[in-house]
């Protein structure tokens, strides 16, 4: 992504931090990233536009984190249950990533519209953020399938317990989104998942 236009996203998050959405200027972000306000329309062609690309943004980088997290330890239930925490984690510390997961979107925050929306942008990284935005049935999907994927290999035939890793990963992410929207207590969802999941999941 260009300098400016990660700037400017960095601009915009961190004033959506300190104030609504709706107080948000385009000129304060323009001015904060050290850019021109000409600039910002060009890469972002209006406050909508801002909206969707900063959204696109945090979901790009929630669905990276999951990435990461299903990497970590070589036990299928350890990957899955990292892969919880992260999503919660993420879901606390960013309002843009607990909107998306939940559909809550409160007042303060942008709520674009999560259908395309017509773009003529010469900015490829803006003509996807145009594009259709992640529902949180989106999300569910996109992160069973992913962790099926990585948990299940990349052979040929599917493991002889495929169903049984499909029905665990999906367990995994709705208990995570139940979390996030009432967070357990002690122990967290790594308890939940404890209990939740079949002893051995193997792939």
């Amino acid at each position: 992504m260009p300098a400016a236009r990660e700037s400017l996203l960095d601009a915009a998050y961190a004033a959506l931090a300190r104030r609504p959405w709706s107080a948000v200027r385009m000129v304060d972000v323009a001015a904060s990233a050290g850019v021109s306000r000409q600039t910002l329309y060009n890469e972002f062609g209006s406050k909508e536009g801002l909206a969707r690309a900063l959204v696109r943004r945090e979901a790009d980088g929630y669905l990276a984190g999951v990435e990461r997290a299903l990497s970590g330890p070589s036990d299928p239930r350890e990957r899955l249950t990292a892969t919880a925490e992260w999503m919660m984690s993420a879901a606390h510390d960013n309002a843009l990533v607990r909107a998306m997961l939940t559909g809550c979107w409160s007042e303060r925050l942008p709520s674009p519209a999560l259908t395309a929306v017509p773009s003529s942008s010469a900015v490829p990284a803006q003509r996807r953020a145009d594009g259709p935005l992640p529902s949180p049935g989106d999300f569910v999907g996109l992160v069973r399938d992913r962790a099926v994927a990585v948990l299940g290999g990349a052979g040929p035939s599917p493991p002889p317990d495929a169903a049984e890793l499909a029905h665990s990963c999906e367990l995994a992410v709705r208990l995570a989104l139940s979390c996030v929207a009432a967070p357990p207590a002690e122990g967290g969802v790594a308890d939940l998942l404890r209990t939740a999941l079949p002893r051995r999941l193997t792939v």
